[in-house]
């Protein structure tokens, strides 16, 4: 009940600013950046699906993490020479930041299966990366409803659920692979792609987090 009350109050807040074009632009960015990070999630766990098959994939990645800093640059400009912003200053930066950090975590797996040379997928990399696609679909549909507040408090329950099944899949990833594993390298070489998948999930969750700082502190 809380949570629909600030998204109401703050509503009615943002309201008040009009359709000034700063504003304007900087959700459209806001947005922007949000599918191009849903789109590299979804490349991501197609790459993992079909590796060491590329099919173009790990190509795509790398674009989408280059759009990503573009937009993300483009935001932070815009937004240092705005005269008025939609939220606090800081939570525009930390938003802004932790979209472009899942981005670059999805790039971070795409390069470690190359470089190691990883020959086939683990099933729990393939499951992590499920996770990962879903967390970033629910944020980019929080982004797009972030203007009118439509529909972002369901999106952000289901990225706290995402997050919380990330956990739990990480933790269970780690222990199987300590336990059977017996090449060392095996170990590090999959150790270092899993927390690369848990870090872009934990940064869905601190996007989320962002979206309802400033959600409060305007309700």
């Amino acid at each position: 009940m809380r949570h629909i009350q600030d998204l109401q109050s703050a509503r009615r807040h943002w309201n008040a600013f009009g359709a000034k074009p700063p504003q304007v632009e900087m959700f459209g960015l806001l947005r922007s950046s949000g599918h191009n990070l849903a789109n590299a999630v979804t490349a991501l766990d197609e790459l993992l699906r079909s590796w060491p098959e590329d099919r173009g994939l790990r190509a795509e990645i790398t674009r989408l993490e280059h759009e990503g800093d573009r937009l993300t640059h483009k935001l932070v400009n815009r937004l240092r020479v705005s005269k008025m912003a939609p939220f606090d200053r800081e939570d525009i930066h930390a938003l802004a930041g932790a979209i472009d950090d899942v981005v670059d975590d999805v790039e971070e797996v795409s390069e470690q299966l190359a470089i190691k040379h990883v020959e086939a997928p683990m099933e729990q990399a393939q499951q992590l990366a499920g996770v990962l696609r879903d967390s970033g679909r629910a944020l980019c549909s929080a982004l797009d409803g972030l203007e009118k507040l439509d529909g972002v408090d369901e999106r952000l329950g289901e990225i706290r659920d995402l997050e919380r099944e990330g956990d739990r899949l990480y933790r269970g990833a780690l222990a199987s692979l300590f336990d059977n594993a017996i090449d060392p390298m095996f170990v590090l070489r999959w150790k270092d792609i899993y927390n690369a998948l848990e870090e872009g999930i934990d940064r869905c969750r601190t996007a989320g987090n962002s979206i309802e700082s400033l959600v409060v502190k305007h309700s």
